[in-house]
C-alpha cells in the first residue's frame, strides 16, 4: 500500500509528510492521477523477496533501466551510475553477467543496486532473505546495513530477528495482519510484553539453535 500497487481501503499514507493517497484538491481529496503515481514509485524503492530480474538482460542493464526509462538518464550517464551502485553492493566484477550466472545472494544485490538506482527517499524490504540459502543471507544483510549505516529509511518486513534488533529504530510485530506490539528492539524483542510476541521470539531461538 505504501507505494500504492495495492490500494489502501481506509487511512492515509505519507511519505516525507506528503500524504499520497489523498490527493487534496479545490473540491476535496481525489485519487492520485497515473503521473502522481509514477512519481511517487520513484521516491519509493521496493525489493522483493523474489528478485524479478529480467532475465534476458545483464547485471548492468537490470540497474540501468529503469532510470533511463523513467527518470531519462542519458545512457552514458545511466550506466556510469549503474556502475557505481552495482559496486556499492560488491558486484563490481559481475556488471556483464544474467541472472541465471549469479547466486542467489548475488541476484539479490543486483535487485537492490535497481532499486537505488531510482534515487528512492525509502526502500521497502519484502522477506529479501527469505529464498536465499543461509550461507547467502548474510551477504544481502550486510548491503542493508550499510544503507542503514548510510541514512536510507527502510521498511523491512523480516524474521531476521538478530538483523532486526542490530539495525531497527522500530519493530513492529504483527499476526494476521495486525499489529501486536510495537516498540525499540530492545523493547520488543529482548523484552517482549504481549504472549504471542514472546511464542513467535522463543519458537525463533529454538529453531535456530536446531540449526
Amino acid at each position: 500500500c505504501i507505494n500504492l500497487l495495492e490500494k489502501p481501503d481506509g487511512g492515509t499514507v505519507a511519505i516525507n509528510g506528503t500524504v499520497v493517497n489523498q490527493i487534496e484538491g479545490r473540491r476535496g481529496c481525489r485519487a492520485p492521477t497515473e503521473a502522481e503515481l509514477r512519481k511517487l514509485r520513484t521516491q519509493v524503492g521496493i525489493v522483493f523477496q523474489q528478485f524479478n530480474l529480467f532475465p534476458n538482460m545483464t547485471a548492468l542493464e537490470n540497474v540501468t533501466e529503469a532510470p533511463r526509462a523513467v527518470l531519462k538518464q542519458p545512457p552514458a550517464e545511466a550506466k556510469d551510475k549503474g556502475m557505481a551502485l552495482l559496486a556499492s553492493v560488491g558486484l563490481a566484477d559481475k556488471l556483464h553477467n544474467y541472472p541465471h550466472q549469479l547466486s542467489g545472494g548475488q541476484q539479490q544485490r543486483v535487485a537492490i543496486a535497481r532499486a537505488l538506482a531510482l534515487r528512492p527517499s525509502v526502500m521497502l524490504f519484502d522477506e529479501v532473505t527469505s529464498a536465499l540459502d543461509p550461507e547467502l543471507v548474510d551477504e544481502v544483510l550486510r548491503v542493508m546495513k550499510n544503507l542503514a549505516a548510510g541514512g536510507m529509511t527502510m521498511l523491512v518486513v523480516t524474521h531476521e530477528i538478530d538483523f532486526a534488533k542490530e539495525v531497527c529504530d522500530k519493530v513492529v510485530f504483527m499476526d494476521a495482519g495486525v499489529i501486536v506490539e510495537a516498540g525499540k528492539p530492545s523493547e520488543v524483542i529482548s523484552a517482549p510484553a504481549h504472549p504471542r510476541t514472546q511464542a513467535f521470539l522463543q519458537r525463533n531461538l529454538r529453531t535456530r539453535t536446531a540449526v
